[in-house]
């Protein structure tokens, strides 16, 4: 029996401080968020996903992220504490104004552990809890699909950890942008393949809530 489940990055967030807001409450989406919101839901439909179900992670962002796809296919959005974002020392610094705040030495005890990592939810705990989210999801709308939005470092950790890569790695690196959607596709209980792509990449441009990862159309833009 073939299952998907298509786990989404939330649209650009509303964050005119530049701060890391990790799981403060009420960071919304930005205009260019919704709009990214609604690209995903209309490119899940053009590729001929057969939605089922749709799942978040209880912050205002994925919510709002989801609506637009439960909307299309006529379903409620459902929530899944398990999806949240992991939980982070920095919350609330304005680390995306400035990144050279980070280097100031009354942070440095906090990276005791970068393999952890010292500062954030360990690693395990996050590949933990999205396993779990993620075979929820597919126990529940088998032999159909999903959408089931999430964050940026959950979700590349859960992919990390499926393709055999190290947790600890360079942030820059992650290959999920905003709105991106990773899907995992099951024959039953077995993962048959893990995909990536962006159906809102033409938005990523004029992003302002882009960094860290990197992404399909920022590449293609510098070559």
């Amino acid at each position: 029996m073939r299952t998907v489940v298509h786990v989404m990055r939330h649209g650009e967030v509303h964050n005119p401080q530049a701060v890391l807001y990790g799981r403060m409450p009420g960071f919304r989406l930005s205009a260019l968020g919704q709009q990214m919101a609604q690209a995903a839901a209309r490119g899940l439909q053009d590729a001929g996903a057969q939605i089922t179900g749709v799942v978040a992670s209880p912050l205002l962002r994925a919510q709002q992220t989801a609506q637009p796809t439960a909307d299309a296919y006529g379903l409620e959005v459902e929530s899944d504490a398990r999806l949240i974002e992991a939980w982070n020392s920095f919350e609330g610094v304005p680390v995306n104004r400035n990144r050279a705040v980070l280097a100031n030495p009354k942070y440095w005890w906090r990276y005791r552990n970068p393999l952890r990592p010292s500062w954030s939810e360990p690693y395990v705990d996050l590949v933990r809890r999205m396993r779990a989210a993620v075979a929820a999801a597919r126990k529940k709308y088998a032999g159909g699909e999903v959408l089931a939005v999430s964050h940026q470092l959950p979700i590349w950790t859960l992919r990390s950890w499926v393709e055999g890569r190290p947790l600890a790695h360079d942030p820059r690196k992650r290959e999920c942008s905003l709105a991106s959607i990773t899907s995992f596709e099951f024959d039953d209980a077995t993962l048959r393949s893990v995909t990536y792509w962006e159906p809102a990449s033409k938005y990523l441009v004029d992003a302002a809530d882009m960094v860290p990862g990197v992404s399909d159309a920022a590449l293609a833009k510098q070559n």
